[in-house]
């Protein structure tokens, strides 16, 4: 297919484990060091890197034959702004998809496996090789997509923040988190870890741990295998609904645990109020460093968001 400078792509990429480490300590030579005396192995590290730094740039070729290309590292991804007609290519892990994903407005994705014999690729799946036949059709609008409902974080001063996997909710640092839970008709204060909230496609990753250790510690109190209680909730990736959770509340006389883990609908969001004097916040996808203030007085919606991510498949 000829190029065309009507399409343009955004390739996204991100770091390797040893570029991170020599941008801490300055060098290959000193990285070595640091991961051999940790009795790690090195080598590794540098397959890694050398594999993903080929796959990017033979990406880089294909996508040159049809059209503008740009790239993006993943640390500048929420300065970043896509445009609507953009094609968006990300090569790398499943975590970098959803981190992509969060900041699109229904733009086609395409998920490409640097290295799958490393890594397992749920949201990869295709190979580098394939795109040659992915982008014609992608570029007619003739290629399939898969609907992924998001999460959003609303504040009543108008900020709002996607989450594709999850969004968190409490404070920056370890210490409790408190703030006012209102879902329909119930409301409670509450003191907690925080409120995780779970999209459909989360659905087996930060909920699941959650889930799955909540059921490891009512079974072992009860010192019974036998507990039908399941582990895990694996719901449609473009479900209407979200899950939220929270995490270690603390009953007492002035907070409570009774609502710690529900539904939030198109129909019947999520409202908190914080109460936390500084360091509360809200982020999505494991971005700590792309996050929203919640501090005292700051009230936050959580819903389904209006948009959803467009997966091609």
């Amino acid at each position: 297919m000829a190029r065309t400078e009507d399409v343009k792509i955004i390739l996204v990429k991100r770091n390797t484990r040893l570029e991170d480490l020599v941008s801490r300590y300055n060098t290959v030579s000193q990285v070595k060091f640091y991961i051999e005396h940790l009795g790690a192995d090195f080598s590794d590290y540098q397959t890694e890197d050398n594999k993903y730094k080929q796959v990017v740039a033979e990406t880089e070729r294909i996508l040159e034959g049809f059209g503008r290309v740009q790239t993006v590292n993943r640390q500048f991804l929420s300065n970043f702004i896509f445009g609507p007609h953009d094609i968006v290519v990300v090569v790398g892990q499943d975590g970098l998809v959803a981190n992509t994903m969060k900041y699109l407005d229904s733009q086609y994705l395409i998920g490409v496996n640097p290295d799958p014999r490393r890594w397992d690729g749920v949201l990869l799946p295709f190979q580098v090789k394939d795109l040659t036949l992915i982008l014609p059709e992608v570029i007619r609008n003739s290629r399939s997509v898969r609907e992924i409902t998001m999460a959003k974080a609303s504040l009543i001063d108008g900020q709002c923040i996607y989450g594709v996997n999850d969004v968190f909710i409490g404070q920056r640092t370890h210490v409790s988190a408190r703030y006012s839970l209102e879902l329909d008709t119930r409301k409670e204060q509450q003191s907690s870890s925080g409120i995780i909230v779970s999209t459909g496609l989360g659905s087996t990753a930060w909920l699941k741990s959650i889930l799955v250790g909540a059921t490891g510690i009512v079974q072992s109190i009860s010192g019974s295998q036998q507990i039908k209680v399941k582990p895990e909730m694996k719901l449609s990736w473009n479900a209407d609904y979200l899950l939220f959770s929270v995490r270690e509340p603390f009953p007492s006389k002035t907070s409570g645990a009774n609502l710690v883990f529900g539904k939030i609908s198109p129909k019947i969001p999520l409202k908190i109020l914080s109460q936390m004097p500084e360091n509360g916040v809200i982020f999505s996808d494991g971005m700590e460093n792309d996050y929203l203030s919640f501090n005292s007085g700051i009230e936050a919606t959580i819903s389904v968001a209006e948009r959803k991510g467009r997966l091609v498949v």
